[in-house]
């Protein structure tokens, strides 16, 4: 697939996003999504191709809109970035995707017809057989990137066709009441055909892969940011303490957008470095923002709009659980050895 030109599209797309949401109630992501796709809205800036800040402003803007539909948006653009990194195959430009490399000890796939030794040589048809779990959108896309290991247990990535025999998206694995339409469930293939998409490892190992765990940052952003417009409206009156949530909560935010902003820099700045330490940065201070965020703003305005407002709650039932794609206290400490290994002069204002 060819790269896809930056310049200015992060604005354009920013335009033509709000007229296709305005006219979009959230609550069915898919069809959303398929607007979306065919009027040439997925076409987002690269990420680290001098524009990584415009592509958030998108994620953020469809998230401040409706988190599933950013999950299944997300998990599109992301796949056409990947497959424009590592040089996958070109495929219809109206097809619809998904990115499934969660991998459970009980739910894996399973390459079984790789060459000996097991080459996993980028353009290679295998057949694939197993069961993936935590599959947004699976009725909704067209195509998936997907991890399996091979006769070696690399890890490598294959493009699959949703629409072909051995492909069955079951009813099972999401019991959660936030994020409920998006979808997530577990797919099951059984002797199905997908293209290996680069070599074994380097869809990990590419560091577009890091750029993209940002993004993910971003429509937490986004969808924070929101909720936190609705604790500004609902301050108006001068209650002094919705006041004070409504300041710390602007630092919140603020201080997050921040982080984003710097993180897009360097991403834009060394494209060819993971930027691990400004992503790790990145997450965890938009993840803890949220919560507080959420926190204050449940505080500050009552069970009014929770019981009231279908909008700010499905906000509020939602963001919980796409925060959770943040590993807590396993990211901190990684991070945490990222900063004992960093340069002394890392705190300096």
């Amino acid at each position: 697939m060819p790269k896809r030109a930056a310049g200015s599209a992060g604005e354009s797309t920013g335009h033509g996003l709000g007229d296709v949401l305005a006219d979009s109630p959230a609550g069915d992501p898919g069809p959303v999504l398929r607007r979306l796709v065919d009027a040439g809205l997925d076409r987002l800036p690269l990420p680290g191709a001098g524009h990584t800040l415009d592509r958030w402003r998108a994620l953020a803007q469809v998230a401040a809109h409706d988190l599933t539909l950013a999950k299944l948006y997300e998990g599109h653009t992301d796949a056409l970035a990947i497959l424009a990194e590592l040089g996958g195959a070109p495929f219809s430009t109206d097809s619809i995707w998904a990115v499934w490399c969660a991998e459970m000890p009980d739910a894996q796939l399973r390459i079984f017809d790789m060459p000996t030794p097991p080459l996993c040589k980028a353009g290679q048809r295998v057949r694939v057989g197993g069961r993936k779990s935590w599959c947004s959108g699976a009725q909704a896309v067209t195509h998936a990137l997907v991890s399996a290991r091979d006769g070696q247990d690399r890890q490598c990535l294959l493009a699959v066709a949703m629409d072909q025999p051995g492909v069955s998206v079951t009813q099972e694995g999401w019991q959660a009441v936030g994020m409920r339409d998006s979808g997530s469930v577990d797919v099951l293939f059984d002797d199905a055909q997908g293209t290996l998409v680069g070599l074994a490892g380097e869809y990990t190992g590419r560091p577009g892969f890091w750029h993209g765990a940002a993004g993910i940052a971003a429509c937490w952003y986004g969808a924070m940011a929101r909720i936190a417009g609705y604790l500004r409206h609902g301050s108006r009156h001068g209650d002094p303490y919705r006041l004070a949530h409504l300041g710390a909560v602007d630092a919140a935010v603020w201080g997050a957008a921040q982080v984003l902003r710097q993180a897009a820099g360097e991403i834009d700045a060394h494209p060819l470095d993971s930027c691990k330490l400004q992503v790790f940065r990145a997450r965890l201070a938009v993840e803890a923002a949220a919560h507080d965020v959420m926190e204050r703003a449940s505080r500050g305005l009552g069970a009014g709009p929770l019981c009231r407002d279908a909008a700010y709650a499905r906000l509020m039932a939602d963001l919980p659980v796409f925060v959770r794609q943040s590993h807590a206290e396993h990211d901190q400490a990684i991070h945490g050895r990222q900063v004992l290994e960093a340069p002394q002069t890392l705190w300096e204002l």
